[in-house]
């Protein structure tokens, strides 16, 4: 699997997998393929350069989406919990993910 910046993202890939001292996200970004693979470059573009991994998988099956309570194409699920909606700037991706950082590094404190 491919571990450079800015590109698409695969089904199963860890980003930043050999940083191990990092702590690791778990995402699944729903929608179509189109949107999802764009989002995904995206987020290997805004996040790369952090302290952190993120698993990464693919959810396509419409069923599966609105379960886990998801209305917009795409959306970006976290460690379970809706994290991002839509089809947003690499800028947002950075400064969403630098503020849950910033939570994970108070909750251990």
């Amino acid at each position: 699997m491919s571990n450079e910046a800015c590109h698409t993202m695969n089904d199963g890939e860890v980003l930043n997998a050999d940083k191990t001292e990092y702590p690791i996200f778990h995402a699944v970004l729903y929608g179509d393929k189109v949107s999802t693979a764009k989002f995904s470059k995206r987020l290997s573009c805004a996040v790369k350069h952090l302290p952190l991994r993120v698993e990464f998988r693919y959810e396509h099956d419409t069923m599966k989406a609105v379960e886990q309570g998801v209305t917009k194409d795409p959306t970006l699920v976290l460690d379970g919990e809706i994290f991002l909606e839509g089809l947003v700037q690499a800028e947002s991706i950075t400064e969403a993910f630098e503020k849950k950082l910033e939570r994970v590094r108070i909750e251990k404190c």
